[in-house]
């Protein structure tokens, strides 16, 4: 009589790891990896090679083979227990608990050197180191970071939707320090007059992005026109109030003096206040304007901390 293996998957004899399917009566080409199950009692896998296309298990060749695989997985087996059972891991199959680590610590090393950070007398100054200035920033203001901005500047920190609408917020004060590059006049008071249009403009008529967030100027008054002394130098200042097309407008002056470092060039100072509720104080341009100092220059400094928020 005659044996037949029956169908099904059995251990690849030519690829270790891998199961290929026995369709009874050969080998075929549909292959996975080894899986747990092993196959039914009383048949043992096909031992023939894939060439042969005689039905597995007959004959004494076929035998010989089969004893052969057997000897492969019995040896197989007993590495893997060597394994399980190598030193670390107990007879019971549970793996050993792993050693807990120690939390690191977060309490500050008292031998670190703490990064640099700005002080607060940093954080309390707007510096113009090109033009040998610093302004001392009012309490409701701070620096502006946009680099959109004309020079240093400062503004205050609330925001408001502007009055003539646009994807812009609005600021009710905002002051810039700026070289006076480009401009053919030659004393503080000349050059004040003539940047006075331009502090306006870029402040109540077109943004830097060609907006006109307050609906334009329609007509400015003169508010100032007189000399005005700042680190010990002659300056001069001209201060406008101007009428906008949306909103209540505001004022706008420029202060123009000597440079206190390199070719004494003159440095403009621009102011611009709204003229409506939560705009700072008229009043505050002359404090702040006053509390401008040479950089390094502490010497009766600090004035425009004792400015307070706008109302």
């Amino acid at each position: 009589m005659s044996m037949t293996t029956p169908a099904g998957w059995y251990p690849d004899p030519s690829v270790p790891g891998t199961e290929r399917w026995w369709d009874g009566t050969t080998w075929t080409a549909h292959t996975r990896a080894v899986q747990v199950q092993t196959p039914a009692a009383g048949f043992g896998p096909p031992t023939v090679p894939m060439a042969q296309t005689a039905a597995p298990g007959g004959g004494p060749k076929g035998r010989l083979v089969a004893f052969a695989v057997a000897g492969v997985v019995l040896v197989a087996a007993v590495a893997t227990a060597a394994v399980l059972l190598a030193p670390g891991d107990d007879d019971s199959g549970t793996d050993a608990a792993p050693s807990a680590t120690a939390p690191v610590s977060t309490s500050a090393d008292p031998t670190d050197t703490p990064s640099p950070t700005a002080s607060a007398d940093d954080a309390d100054v707007l510096t113009d180191q090109l033009n040998g200035i610093s302004i001392p920033i009012p309490e409701g203001w701070e620096k502006s970071d946009s680099t959109l901005d004309d020079g240093a500047t400062m503004r205050t920190e609330l925001t408001y939707e502007c009055p003539a609408g646009g994807s812009s917020l609005c600021r009710h004060g905002r002051i810039s320090s700026i070289a006076s590059g480009g401009s053919s006049a030659t004393t503080p008071e000349a050059l004040a007059k003539e940047d006075i249009v331009t502090a306006a403009d870029k402040a109540y008529d077109e943004d830097v992005l060609g907006s006109r967030i307050y609906g334009g100027i329609t007509s400015h008054t003169v508010l100032k026109s007189q000399s005005f002394a700042v680190a010990g130098r002659a300056g001069h200042l001209v201060r406008w109030r101007v009428v906008t097309g949306k909103g209540p407008g505001g004022y706008v002056q420029s202060l123009v003096f000597p440079s206190t470092v390199g070719t004494e060039a003159m440095v403009i100072v621009r102011f611009a206040f709204d003229a409506g509720p939560g705009a700072p104080k008229l009043a505050d341009m002359d404090r702040i304007a006053a509390s401008i100092r040479a950089d390094g220059d502490t010497a009766s400094g600090g004035v425009g901390s004792s400015i307070g928020p706008s109302n």
